[in-house]
């Protein structure tokens, strides 16, 4: 299990994902898209949003500091290669 955390026009929020920690770049972007389309994520939701929103974002994973991978230790961020959200 890890955590999703999707920057986007400003704001940010997580997502429980019940996947493989190691997806691409790829899928974690394409499943973004698909969650934040849907309202997957509260406060977060833009329907029309484009296949290709989060093309040019940066995918980090962290552990979690106290090791606990099993319980939400693991976080992948996706998130605008400029500070603060914005582009």
């Amino acid at each position: 299990m890890a955590v999703l955390n999707i920057t986007y026009n400003g704001l940010s929020a997580d997502y429980p994902l019940d996947v493989d920690y190691q997806l691409t770049d790829r899928d974690v972007r394409r499943i973004a898209v698909e969650v934040v389309r849907s309202g997957g994520i509260r406060g977060l939701q833009v329907a029309n949003l484009g296949e290709h929103a989060f093309d040019d974002y940066v995918v980090d994973r962290f552990d979690a500091p106290n090791g606990d991978r099993d319980r939400n230790g693991r976080r992948i961020y996706l998130r605008p290669k400029v500070p603060f959200g914005c582009l």
